[in-house]
This record gives C-alpha cells, sequence and structure tokens, in this order.
C-alpha cells in the first residue's frame, strides 16, 4: 500500500495523508537515547552515503534527461529508487549549502550565507604561500557551538566519515571535519585548493598527505604552461595533466572507511569535488568523448578565462561526469560484494546549479535540463537553473523502484529527515522538515506529492552577486536581485513555477496579493546575519524602517 507526504518539523508532524512505514522504523525509533544506542539498534540500523556532487547541473545526468554524457551507474540507482523532480540546493554556491545541509538551516537564520575566503589572514589566494603556510587555507570557520547532523550521527552510534571537499573552516581552528562530528576525514580543506584536481596535497584527518604532482597555481594559463615547456614542439595543455588524480585518492580513502568497523553503521558523506572547474579528467574518458562530440575549440584559461587551459572542454566536462558515475557504479559493486548494499541508504545530488565559467558549456550540454543555466539564471543566482537540483534515493526493499516524488525538498530538510530515521534529537534551531513519510514506499507505487503541499516556505538569502533573496510557497515563487547594487534591481519578480517553471513570465503586477502574502512570509523568515558581508542592504533597510517591501 502506498502513501501520501508527511513532514516532521520541529518534532510536529504535518500530514498530507496517510503514513504507514515499514516495520524497521519502528524498531528504530524504540530507542529513546540517543547518548547510548543499544547493540539490536546498531545492527538493524541503515547504513547511510550522501554523495553531493559539486556543480552538477539539474540535466547533466541521463535520468533527467542529458542525452550527450553517460551515466548507466546513475541511471541504474535512480531505476532501482526514487528519482525527486523538485530538490533544491540551500544556496547557489558551494560553502553556504554545504553549511546548510549539515546544520539544517535555511538562508534566513545561518551562520554561513556565502562563500567566505576569510581574506584578513593574508595571501589566502596565493596557492605557493598557502603550500608554505596552512594557516592561510580553508574558509571562515563555523562557530564553535555549531550543532550539524555528524554530531547526531555519532550520537546515534554512527561511525561517521567525509571524503572530498569541507570548505567550512581551516587547519588548526575548532571548525575541521575531526572536531565537526566526522571520525575520518580525507580530502580538501580548503575549497580553493580544490580548484585544481591535481594538488600538492590532500589532508588525512588533521595531516597533510604530499601527492606526486608539481606545483601549478590555479587559474594559471597558457603562458605557464609555455615556460614549463622542454621543447618547443611539446604539447603546453599536456602540463596540467600530472600524476595524481584528486579523487582516485578520495574514492580509495571512502571504501576504505566502508570496509572498516561493520559491528557499527556508517554515514560516509562523500562530497566529491566533480565537476567544478577546472575541467581535468583521466585522459582514456576524455579521449572517449572526443570520438563522441564534435571538434571544439579549445578553452585558454588564465585568469582572463578563468580556471586551466584546457584543449577539448566539453569533452572533459563529459569525462569529468562519466568518470564520477563510475566511481558509483564501483561503490555499488563494493557495497555488494561485501553483503552491505541491501542495508544502504544511498543519496545522490549536487550542492548547486551548473557553472558556466572556466570553459564548462552549460547551453551546448543543456546542464539545467528545463531551466536556464547560462550567467544570470545558473549557479551564483536564485533562480530555478542555480538552485534546482537532481536527488536521486535508493534503498532496496524500501524504497520503491522507479519511482518519482514531486514534492519540494531541500537540502536543510536532511537533518530533520536522518533523524525521524535514526531516532536522534532534532534541535529547535533546524528549520528542514522531514520527508522520510514520502521517501519509504511499501509497494511500487509511484509517489506524485503535489507542490501545493508545501506546508512551510523556502527561502534563499543570498548576499553574492549583487545581493538576492528568493522564497517559494506552494507553487509560486518570490524573488529579488540587486539588493546590494540598486542599479542591478528589476524590482520584485513573482512566478508561477506549476505553469512556468522556467520563469519566463513576471506575475507581480498581476496578484498583489499574492505578492503581499510570500513578503510577510519572507520578513518573517529572515534575520540579520552575524557577518557583515552577508547582509542584503537593501532589504534590511526596509525591514528597520518598518517598511520593508514596496507592495
Amino acid at each position: 500500500m502506498g502513501h501520501t507526504a508527511g513532514f516532521l518539523v520541529k518534532g510536529k508532524r504535518l500530514t498530507l495523508g496517510l503514513v504507514s512505514l515499514p516495520l524497521i522504523f519502528l524498531m528504530l525509533s524504540a530507542c529513546a537515547d540517543n547518548q547510548h544506542p543499544d547493540s539490536s539498534r546498531e545492527k538493524s540500523a541503515p547504513n547511510i552515503i550522501y554523495i553531493l556532487a559539486d556543480d552538477l547541473g539539474y540535466g547533466d545526468i541521463g535520468a533527467y534527461g542529458q542525452e550527450l554524457i553517460e551515466t548507466p551507474n546513475l541511471d541504474a540507482l535512480a531505476a532501482g529508487g526514487m528519482l525527486f523532480t523538485q530538490h533544491y540546493s540551500s544556496a547557489p554556491v558551494c560553502a553556504p549549502a554545504r553549511y546548510m545541509f549539515l546544520t539544517g538551516k535555511h538562508s534566513g537564520h545561518a551562520y554561513i550565507r556565502g562563500n567566505d575566503e576569510w581574506n584578513d589572514r593574508g595571501e589566502v589566494w596565493d596557492y605557493r604561500a598557502m603550500a608554505r603556510d596552512s594557516t592561510l587555507e580553508g574558509q571562515r570557520p563555523m562557530p564553535e557551538n555549531e550543532i550539524l547532523l555528524s554530531h547526531r550521527l555519532q550520537q546515534a552510534g554512527y561511525r561517521t566519515g567525509l571524503f572530498g571537499k569541507w570548505g567550512l573552516g581551516a587547519p588548526h581552528t575548532r571548525s575541521v571535519p575531526n572536531k565537526m562530528g566526522f571520525d575520518t576525514f580525507f580530502g580538501y580543506n580548503c575549497q580553493r585548493q580544490a580548484h585544481t584536481y591535481h594538488p600538492l596535497f590532500l589532508y588525512s584527518d588533521t595531516v597533510r598527505v604530499s601527492l606526486d604532482n608539481d606545483t601549478i597555481p590555479p587559474h594559471s594559463g597558457l603562458d605557464f604552461a609555455q615556460s614549463r615547456l622542454k621543447q618547443e614542439n611539446d604539447d603546453p595543455y599536456a602540463v596540467f595533466q600530472q600524476g595524481e588524480y584528486a579523487p582516485d585518492r578520495i574514492y580509495q580513502a571512502l571504501e576504505e572507511f566502508i570496509g572498516s568497523g561493520q559491528e557499527q553503521p556508517f554515514f560516509a558523506y562523500w562530497a566529491t569535488p566533480i565537476p567544478h572547474v577546472p575541467l581535468q579528467a583521466p585522459e582514456e574518458w576524455i579521449n572517449y568523448y572526443r570520438k563522441k562530440l564534435a571538434e571544439e575549440q579549445p578553452h585558454e584559461g588564465g585568469k582572463a578565462f578563468g580556471y586551466f587551459p584546457q584543449r577539448y572542454p566539453r569533452a572533459t566536462y563529459a569525462a569529468m561526469i562519466s568518470y564520477l558515475d563510475a566511481q558509483v557504479g564501483r561503490l555499488i559493486d563494493y557495497l555488494k560484494a561485501n553483503g552491505l548494499y541491501e542495508n544502504t541508504l544511498i543519496f545522490f545530488t549536487s550542492d548547486n546549479g551548473p557553472s558556466y565559467a572556466g570553459g564548462a558549456d552549460p547551453e551546448f550540454f543543456n546542464s539545467a535540463g528545463p531551466f536556464d543555466g547560462n550567467y544570470g539564471r545558473g549557479k551564483g543566482f536564485v533562480y530555478e537553473g542555480g538552485i534546482r537540483i537532481p536527488l536521486i534515493a535508493s534503498w532496496p526493499g524500501h524504497i520503491a523502484p522507479g519511482s518519482r516524488n514531486d514534492l519540494p525538498t531541500v537540502h536543510y530538510d536532511m537533518f530533520a529527515t536522518l533523524g525521524e530515521l535514526t531516532g536522534y534529537a532534532v534541535p529547535e534551531a533546524v528549520d528542514g522538515a522531514s520527508f522520510l513519510g514520502s521517501l519509504i514506499e511499501e509497494s511500487s507505487t509511484i509517489q506524485n506529492s503535489s507542490a501545493s503541499g508545501l506546508k512551510r516556505p523556502l527561502i534563499w538569502a543570498f548576499p553574492e552577486y549583487g545581493g538576492q533573496i528568493a522564497l517559494r510557497q506552494g507553487d509560486w515563487k518570490l524573488l529579488q536581485r540587486g539588493l546590494n547594487k540598486p542599479e542591478e534591481n528589476p524590482g520584485w519578480e513573482l512566478y508561477d513555477l506549476r505553469e512556468d517553471p522556467a520563469e519566463t513570465q513576471n506575475r507581480a503586477s498581476e496578484h498583489p496579493e499574492i505578492l503581499d502574502s510570500l513578503l510577510r512570509l519572507m520578513e518573517r523568515e529572515y534575520e540579520r546575519p552575524a557577518i557583515d558581508k552577508f547582509r542584503l542592504q537593501e532589504f534590511e533597510a526596509k525591514l528597520e524602517s518598518g517598511t520593508p517591501a514596496e507592495r
């Protein structure tokens, strides 16, 4: 028997219909003491793998309509589980999206609301300086008392590991994975370091691990390559292909973590840097797509163009995604070979919409699917192309194969969802809602939850790219940009996403009553940020004056 969707919001269930969960969740919820989970619960609790791609667009994989890039393993994962059609990033760029996923807070309440490289420390963008001085690495730290879902999962008896990109603190601060709820960490501490896939080092917990790569500062151009050539006819693009590819090492650490300590359930947060630019991939994958795709113009790279040069930018972008897909297939094979697959809940998603920088070509690949993924609408913007992302969920025997979920969900819902699943306590400050009731199926009934059932607004308060704010309630979405650059502010934009998902027809002048209602929700959900650089100046000025919006 199927069921309709249900949310759990701050301990109170908002039910859209009758919910019948499998017997296992009755067993799991029997453990009330999260600090001292008993052995029977540890044995029955599912393993959880959360795969977060980096800048992967809504339309970049086959299950979401991609026709040029091959993703057979992700497509099979979707066919064996649930495909979400209205899942959202918490923010349209890296650091805040990751912060809100881990804290369950939306950007109207969050401490981290944008990328913050913590520039007052010194030469934080100097790759060689960072190599010499690790105190220049990393991003602005989170508060010491911040509670992450990783903390709660540790308390619920889980081994916890993070593999890939952190971007939420810096070495020598308390805001590093091993002090923020993760037993194991391997990858990039600093998101600027992730601007090369052939770095000098990665971190194993809090210790640097050297890689067999040369020092090539991110954003170097062909002029740098020319200075490295030994002979005049050498290929300058080959300079940027180094000895060790970081995603190989990151995956190896992930697999080793899963294979150890099987007496406990595990939570693995795989924050792969793929397919974030620069465009770098294993040569065999690039050659495969060179044959498949038409001839193309090289990307020249360098500071004027962004990131590293690449002779075959389209082929390399496709190669990166297919390489990641192959890694997902390898992971699933490993789980099956070790008897773990049947009791492992896998999520696959992205941190935000597709990039348009560094040679990425979202228009050619239709990376944003039915939305616009180009500059102004893709990554960095609160339009659907920048925040609508794929989400696939799979758990054999618990999630109906081939099912589809149209309920609007968002990164910051994961805190409450995993809390309901595992029984840990969800803090009162969490904004997200559990969507577990719409995830678990007892039959092959397709889940078609309606957006009209959305009981709480989704909000995006984003201070970068001119300053933007957006709110979705039901099928209506309200947004404004240019809040820190008035010359770029066209006023309020109101879209009916059911009729106009591509956001082409501004209905603000036609529906003043809806505009007014959504503005009141927006005002209620927004708090002035603790960090001044994250302020939305124009919006806050109107809030303080008592006239928060021009209706």
